[in-house]
């Protein structure tokens, strides 16, 4: 074989790179759908929940501390664990509401 024979073979339809791009959109399309849109979704949940965090809310911290809002401030509240134990916590270490992790009977 000639070496012009061999660069005829080596070529590909004209159709296949087209076809690989139409994937690939559909994929990124299809995970933004599935997991990109979701996660953004209950991030602003989760935001509009701090911002409206008020004084007697039952919360849970990123750690896991369980306790009730005793003062709110610009970025951090105070958090009461037990009985006269009061913790300062960042706004973001706060994660749900108490009554979301308690199983409904």
């Amino acid at each position: 074989m000639n070496l012009q024979a061999l660069f005829l073979q080596a070529q590909q339809p004209a159709g296949g790179q087209y076809s690989f791009f139409i994937m690939m959109g559909l994929l990124i399309v299809v995970f933004y759908f599935f997991m990109i849109r979701p996660q953004q979704k209950r991030q602003k949940e989760l935001r509009q929940y701090r911002e409206a965090l008020k004084k007697g809310d039952k919360v849970i911290t990123t750690g896991g501390i369980y306790g009730k809002v005793s003062e709110v401030k610009e970025n951090f509240i105070n958090v009461e664990i037990a009985n006269g134990v009061v913790i300062k916590i960042d706004k973001s270490a706060i994660i749900m509401d108490m009554s979301d992790a308690q199983p409904k009977r």
